[in-house]
């Protein structure tokens, strides 16, 4: 029983905000958005769990490519919420909040997730994450699609296209990484409990884990973005921040947690690989599906002047291509840094340092002077760290151009 108190308190820890859900009850925003981002966090470990154990009972073909799309179920579930509503009323707040919850999500795992893996491997063990050659697939593909993401702020708007490009490059990669031989990993913790179980046990407790993890997500999304985005209004702090980096904070932590405990274990190569990975299924099947929901609902609903669903274009606002651009340059300047498959202290600190310079951008954006023309602050803010991180992308390629060579073959399969 000791071992299965892991799982029984976070199945616990769903009902409450899953409740709200069924039975409509209307408690403070606050006390709304904290029991629904419990049930959120809660539903991502179990998730977690429920997709290690499934690889030992399903094709290793077949688990990789749904565990590449399961993993994206939490912070999916709530970007595409904004997404739908962004379709339904195109001049409202929502196409803002799409925007911000998908790039913070985005430049939170790269600048806190990967720089913390490798500073916890460095100073508890002295050494630099290496990691496998494998990897270079993930790199290619992110490259891909960093490549691609930086046309976006440069167009103006979101489409199918876009859509297309993205989704393809997502199952592009699926169809190279179950070609690769994949080496057996051993299962720890909570999941290590639900796998010594019988298989037919085991496969019953696997889905039905599967199953409450999914409900609670899907049913608390709506519940917990509306209730953040009114917490925002009463604390008066700017409700857009709060979507950006507080809501991906429930959905990326336990992933995270995950991957800082294979870093204690000493398995830091694999750790900031999960991270890899996750990076590429957001940075792909996450925006990709953005312009397909927001086409879906705003072809569904009445507006005037309906151009149906095939050419629908979900505009941005200047803040949001820039935020776009920053977020893009990050992820090139981070496909930089680790080119050569190994990363120390030197660029953790680089990523992180990065990160909370811009993170902390609202305390003093105000007082840097205004020298973009129609630039606000904030614009000001992102447009500058773009462009840092493309200058320091430009000068590790050019200072190794051998690692950009070698990224370049990780779409074949089994390297």
């Amino acid at each position: 029983m000791k071992n299965w108190m892991p799982i029984i308190i976070a199945v616990t820890a769903t009902i409450p905000g899953f409740m709200l859900r069924v039975i409509g009850i209307e408690l403070h925003p606050i006390v709304m958005t904290l029991i629904t981002a419990v049930a959120i966090f809660s539903a991502s470990f179990i998730l977690t769990w429920a997709c290690e154990v499934m690889q030992l009972d399903i094709p290793q073909a077949v688990a990789v490519a749904l565990v590449a799309l399961i993993a994206v179920l939490p912070e999916y579930a709530v970007d595409m919420y904004f997404t739908w509503m962004a379709g339904q009323d195109p001049q409202g707040e929502y196409v803002h909040y799409a925007v911000a919850n998908m790039t913070g999500a985005n430049r939170l795992l790269i600048g806190v997730g990967w720089s913390v893996i490798i500073l916890i491997f460095a100073f508890k063990f002295r050494k630099k994450v290496v990691l496998e050659s494998t990897h270079k697939t993930e790199l290619f593909f992110l490259m891909l699609a960093t490549i691609y993401a930086i046309t976006i702020p440069l167009k103006g708007f979101l489409n199918l296209f876009d859509t297309v490009v993205l989704i393809g490059i997502f199952i592009w990669y699926i169809t190279i990484i179950i070609r690769k031989p994949v080496e057996n990993e051993e299962i720890e913790g909570p999941a290590k409990t639900i796998a010594a179980l019988p298989k037919q046990k085991r496969l019953i407790v696997t889905w039905g884990l599967f199953l409450i993890s999914a409900v609670v997500i899907f049913a608390d999304a709506e519940l917990f973005s509306e209730s953040l985005v009114s917490s925002g209004k009463l604390l008066g702090v700017n409700e857009f921040l709060l979507v950006q980096w507080l809501a991906p904070i429930a959905s990326e932590a336990p992933e995270f947690i995950v991957a800082v405990t294979f870093a204690l274990r000493g398995s830091a190569g694999l750790a900031l690989g999960s991270l890899v990975s996750s990076k590429l299924n957001q940075w792909t099947l996450l925006v990709g599906m953005i312009p397909l929901v927001y086409s879906i609902s705003y072809s569904t609903a009445d507006h005037p002047h309906n151009t149906g669903f095939f050419y629908t274009v979900m505009p941005l606002a200047a803040m949001q291509m820039h935020e776009l651009l920053l977020t893009a340059a990050q992820s090139a300047f981070a496909i930089a840094l680790i080119a050569g498959l190994v990363a120390g202290r030197k660029e953790a600190f680089a990523l992180l340092a990065l990160f909370m310079l811009q993170f902390l951008s609202p305390f003093y954006d105000k007082m840097l002077p205004a020298y973009i023309p129609n630039a606000t602050p904030h614009d000001t803010v992102l447009i500058t760290f773009s462009v840092i991180y493309i200058v320091f992308t430009i000068i590790l390629i050019v200072m190794h151009p051998k690692r950009f060579v070698s990224i370049i073959k990780g779409y074949k399969t089994g390297l």
